[in-house]
């Protein structure tokens, strides 16, 4: 007889709970798509925020109440703990605005992302350029497939809002694209192919990743 796999919310209880195993199958389950969120926004500590998200999730027991999904959940803390992260850089000696200052202006450079085509190289060149809610907002609708209503629930903001921030965040990457396109001809390829380029390169920053 064949057992039902257990859902992100049953295995998140459990771990509350104090069972450990549950804890690490859904670290597991989540592991991948969170290693793909952090690494291209930081370059050093990304599995310490792995674990830190994971440990919010725990210790913020009475703060969610299951009305939306376990992803955006977890989205949700992820970039609260990646805003925390880049305070703790900066010390508090200089304001972080999340929706203003991109990867670059915060001072960090995440590590080289093996990518093949210069498609994908453009684009996550591009992608550390602009403010980082937009960075997040293209990353979790072409990687992770998330609607807007649920980019406005990661982000805090209204569902309009984040229609129009996507659409921003498109904008924004192709005025990067532009700056640091080492040929209009690459451009033009990448902004043509804009939404098999952006998918792809998910591949590119996943654990081990490597993408044609």
């Amino acid at each position: 007889m064949r057992t039902t796999a257990k859902g992100d919310f049953e295995l998140l209880d459990e771990w509350r709970a104090g069972d450990r195993d549950a804890g690490d199958k859904l670290l597991r389950r989540h592991f991948d798509s969170l290693y793909c969120f952090f690494r291209n926004k930081v370059d050093v500590g990304l599995d310490d925020l792995i674990q830190r998200t994971f440990l919010a999730l725990v210790k913020a027991k009475d703060q969610f109440r299951k009305q939306s999904s376990f992803r955006t959940y977890l989205f949700t803390v992820a970039r609260h703990e990646l805003y925390r992260h880049y305070r703790e850089l900066k010390r508090e000696r200089a304001a972080v605005d999340l929706g203003a200052q991109s990867v670059e202006d915060l001072g960090t450079s995440p590590s080289r992302i093996l990518a093949r085509r210069t498609e994908q190289q453009l684009l996550l060149a591009a992608l550390r350029k602009i403010p980082v809610d937009l960075q997040i907002a293209i990353e979790l609708h072409y990687w992770e497939g998330f609607s807007t209503a649920a980019i406005a629930e990661v982000l805090g903001i209204p569902q309009g809002t984040a229609k129009s921030r996507l659409r921003r965040a498109r904008e924004a990457l192709e005025v990067a694209m532009t700056r640091v396109a080492a040929t209009p001809d690459v451009r033009r390829s990448t902004a043509h192919n804009f939404e098999r380029w952006a998918q792809s390169i998910r591949r590119c920053v996943a654990p081990g990743g490597d993408a044609e």
